[in-house]
């Protein structure tokens, strides 16, 4: 890391690491919605709460910038839950045969 720090790449690094956190969280929040619902928001309300805290913990600023984009992504996923509940309503995502009865 020290190697991206002497290149002045960190700006660099963090834009693509946040580019690949966000991507990787839309398909979470799919898959999370499907197959439990809006039940599971506290898992990443408590991801949130450990990346914040890694985050303020963590000297290194690379590391740090990175754990706080986690864990502001993870708060985000909570309202995107909520919507994505919404958005099966709608038809535009597959239903889970199996919690019919929650739609």
């Amino acid at each position: 890391m020290d190697w991206l720090t002497a290149h002045h790449l960190g700006g660099i690094a963090i834009g693509i690491c946040t580019f690949l956190i966000i991507g990787l969280f839309h398909p979470v929040v799919v898959k999370a919605e499907y197959y439990w619902g809006t039940r599971c928001w506290w898992v990443f309300l408590l991801l949130g709460l450990a990346g914040l805290a890694g985050s303020v913990l963590l000297h290194h600023l690379l590391l740090s910038s990175l754990l706080g984009v986690f864990s502001f992504s993870s708060f985000w996923t909570i309202k995107e839950l909520f919507e994505q509940r919404e958005r099966v309503r709608k038809g535009w995502f597959p239903m889970n045969p199996k919690r019919k009865h929650e739609y």
